[in-house]
């Protein structure tokens, strides 16, 4: 998702230009990073669905693992997530945002977490873990939220074995909350730009 333009389609198109117009100024687009931390792909997969809702809403997106990313040079915007596993944060999500702290201070971040096994993530506000929290707020972080989790049904350490025999196995991502935040900071981005 690196290139949004590389299937396929004109570029000119893929951007908003007129080419029937002749050269015309280019279309200002703000740059979005979301980085994540995923251990059995549920995170990953929310990452995908904002990315492809920021390129809907005519940003550009890099999405990856936030141990893949070295530097933060060109983003306007940087989103970061992590799955949550007993309320805390994946190392390689809290790292990326330990090692990157100076140049967070510089653009607007938003940071998302998955993991609630049940609809506690919708409705209401869950904090983010002590350590993120104060890395956070020393970003200047303009928002959080958690979005639900998915426990499926292979790939599974004992402890998840044990959670889905006790009933915590499902899926409780909601795409549409996902989708609407999404929207939300891409119409914030705009606005700003303006």
């Amino acid at each position: 998702m690196s290139d949004p333009t590389n299937d396929g389609v004109d570029a000119a198109a893929a951007t908003g230009a007129d080419t029937a117009a002749g050269p015309s100024l280019p279309v200002e687009r703000d740059r979005v990073l979301v980085a994540y931390a995923s251990q059995g792909g549920s995170t990953a997969q929310i990452a995908q669905s904002i990315g492809l809702a920021l390129l809907d809403a005519g940003c550009d997106i890099d999405v990856r693992p936030a141990r893949q990313v070295e530097r933060l040079s060109g983003f306007s915007c940087v989103i970061v997530g992590s799955a949550l596993y007993h309320g805390v944060w994946m190392p390689e999500a809290f790292k990326f945002l330990r090692r990157h702290r100076a140049e967070l201070a510089r653009v607007p971040v938003w940071l998302f977490d998955s993991g609630p096994l049940d609809r506690s993530a919708e409705g209401h506000l869950l904090p983010l873990p002590r350590g993120v929290a104060s890395l956070a707020a020393s970003i200047g972080v303009r928002g959080h939220v958690t979005f639900g989790g998915r426990l499926g049904r292979t790939d599974l350490t004992v402890a998840e074995r044990l959670l889905v025999i006790e009933g915590h196995g499902g899926d409780f991502r909601n795409f549409e909350d996902i989708r609407a935040w999404s929207e939300q900071i891409a119409r914030v981005l705009a606005a700003e730009r303006a």
